[in-house]
């Protein structure tokens, strides 16, 4: 596996040259960026139930996802491992594409109710064989996500929000999610998988 290069490239290191945020820098990497998860990352990571994933494609064009479940859809399997479920979505596989042709990835955390954040950068692999994929109920396949960047942020701009309802479209067991509306559309309706007549 190939290492993370240093936290800050040429580019973040400018920027702290202008603004003399460079010791601030360093000091926030040594005190708070970690490798292995915490009790407190794992509690983090495990009562929430979204998460933002950033991938890359193979020439560096980002991409940005919501992924959203019930609480415990992302679980802290190991010390340094990560996984969660891939669910049924628009099938365009825009993050898992990219994570197979650039498994490097980044997680956002967030809670909203009482702010606070935690960022993961790691090496994401895709299982379609999976020991996890009986636990997720609606789970297509299981991400894996090998951390080699955990780090909390600052939450003073976090907006504070509540959680009004889980979405009834979140896979839970006991439970069928309803056919989403734009699945339903004559304009899509005859596109989706196992629609096909070849």
């Amino acid at each position: 596996m190939t290492q993370l290069p240093g936290m800050y490239h040429d580019g973040a290191r400018e920027m702290q040259a202008r603004f003399d945020s460079r010791r601030i820098a360093d000091r926030l990497e040594q005190v708070t960026v970690h490798d292995t998860f915490s009790d407190g990352d794992r509690e983090f990571v495990e009562r929430s139930p979204m998460f933002f994933l950033a991938t890359a494609d193979a020439d560096g064009w980002p991409d940005c996802s919501y992924k959203g479940g019930m609480p415990g859809f992302v679980r802290v399997v190991d010390d340094h491992t990560l996984a969660f479920p891939s669910y049924d979505g628009n099938g365009m596989f825009r993050s898992l594409g990219n994570i197979i042709v650039n498994p490097k990835v980044g997680l956002l955390f967030v809670d909203f109710e009482k702010p606070n954040r935690m960022r993961i950068q790691g090496t994401a692999s895709l299982h379609d064989d999976d020991e996890l994929l009986e636990a997720f109920e609606g789970a297509q396949l299981i991400v894996r996500v090998r951390a080699e960047r955990i780090f909390p942020n600052c939450p003073r701009y976090i907006h504070k929000m509540k959680i009004v309802e889980h979405s009834v479209f979140s896979p839970r067991p006991g439970h069928v999610p309803p056919t989403p509306e734009w699945k339903q559309m004559d304009v899509f309706r005859d596109y989706l998988p196992g629609t096909s007549d070849d």
